[in-house]
């Protein structure tokens, strides 16, 4: 058994790529971009919607085409698209009686059951998907991706549409299965939301991997703001103008140093302050500067 959930090598093809990276059980990593990126897109190659063209795909060890390694993926598109007429229950046991069918280990009704459980749907079991409000088809996607003891979960804007009640229920309930062993690869238009859940985060421009690292590591990162009584014609070297004065990041470097290369080139400043990015912040650097 691989001591990896997933991994991709050199993947590429669908205007992705190549891109490498891998999960480890129980990691829950945030894919994050800007529209037309390549989320979506990668998410369907590594659920086997897809075929790269080059590179290698594996579950556990498995290649994603083999049967028992396709067993193992869960998938949860961006905009879940259920029958209106049928109730939750049934459209659980829908995927409940396919997945026994594939795998023949455990009775539909106890599956679906526990996918009930999985997503907090039970008080919701007997309603109809037409009369759901969206916190309700967001469990139901999360529901049917993971029935059935999926170790991979591809999540496609799960957190996105939510209010901050919701969000936070499902965060929770993703997180939960994350704490079971599961791999979760999760992607969000916007990085926010996802500060609180992902331990991982990739950024994704033009099908590329243009930045990835630990979440704690990339929000660790320190910028030093600094006021200044006029708007300069131009900034000291190492520092960006911005509404209010200029701003530098601290890498490599301490606030004290950063305010006397101020003051080497007479920029008076009124007042400073120390601020960490935030993950949306560091994203759309990203998008600048590439």
């Amino acid at each position: 058994m691989s001591d990896f959930a997933l991994t991709l090598s050199d993947v590429s093809g669908h205007d992705l790529g190549p891109l490498s990276f891998a999960l480890v059980p129980g990691e829950i990593a945030g894919l994050v971009g800007p529209a037309g990126a390549g989320k979506t897109k990668l998410l369907r190659v590594v659920a086997g919607f897809l075929r790269p063209l080059t590179g290698a795909i594996r579950v556990w060890g498995l290649p994603v085409t083999h049967p028992a390694a396709r067993r193992l993926v869960g998938y949860a598109r961006d905009t879940a698209a259920f029958p209106p007429s049928l109730t939750v229950r049934e459209v659980l046991m829908y995927y409940a009686r396919l997945h026994y069918s594939m795998r023949r280990v455990r009775p539909p009704l106890g599956l679906m059951r526990e996918a009930l459980e999985i997503a907090g749907l039970a008080p919701s079991a007997d309603l109809r998907v037409e009369a759901l409000g969206q916190a309700d088809l967001h469990r139901l996607n999360l529901a049917q991706a993971a029935l059935g003891g999926r170790r991979v979960l591809l999540l496609d804007e799960m957190l996105s549409g939510l209010d901050a009640f919701a969000r936070r229920d499902l965060r929770g309930r993703i997180a939960a299965l994350a704490a079971t062993g599961v791999a979760v690869l999760i992607t969000s238009r916007d990085p926010a939301v996802l500060e609180r859940l992902a331990a991982r985060v990739l950024v994704l421009r033009d099908g590329r991997i243009v930045r990835a690292g630990p979440l704690a590591t990339l929000l660790g990162e320190r910028v030093l703001e600094v006021i200044l009584d006029a708007p300069p014609p131009a900034p000291p070297p190492g520092f960006r103008l911005t509404a209010a004065g200029i701003e530098t990041p601290l890498a490599g470097r301490t606030v004290e140093a950063a305010l006397a290369l101020c003051r080497t080139h007479r920029r008076p400043v009124r007042a400073s302050r120390v601020r960490v990015k935030s993950l949306e912040e560091i994203v759309l650097e990203t998008h600048d500067v590439h």
